[in-house]
């Protein structure tokens, strides 16, 4: 991954991990995203894994990890061009972006 890479995905990624941790921690969250038949929703698991990353040294991030931040990057950069109309705070839209380690109230 090159260093345009890692940096989109740290300009995309807004949230700190603490935040997200706390995120991922609510019923909103929980309640957002496709589900791959268990539980938890491909989005929640992936927010997991972002808290990993942004508690890694970017010198210590393997290929599996890059690889998961090309992902994310992509699924931002793809949701956020959906944004519906009106108020977006309670809106599933945002919830499920900040699972994503992105909070578009925050910019």
């Amino acid at each position: 991954m090159s260093g345009g890479e890692t940096g989109e995905f740290h300009d995309l990624v807004n949230m700190t991990a603490g935040e997200l941790e706390e995120w991922l921690d609510t019923e909103e969250s929980a309640s957002v995203g496709q589900k791959d038949g268990g539980g938890e929703s491909t989005g929640h698991a992936s927010g997991r894994r972002i808290v990993q990353i942004l508690r890694t040294r970017r010198g210590d991030l393997d290929d599996d990890d890059r690889a998961h931040m090309r992902k994310v990057s992509g699924y931002i950069r793809r949701h956020l061009a959906q944004r519906p109309s009106g108020n977006v705070e309670d809106s599933r839209w945002r919830h499920s972006l900040m699972n994503w380690g992105h909070d578009p109230l925050k910019e």
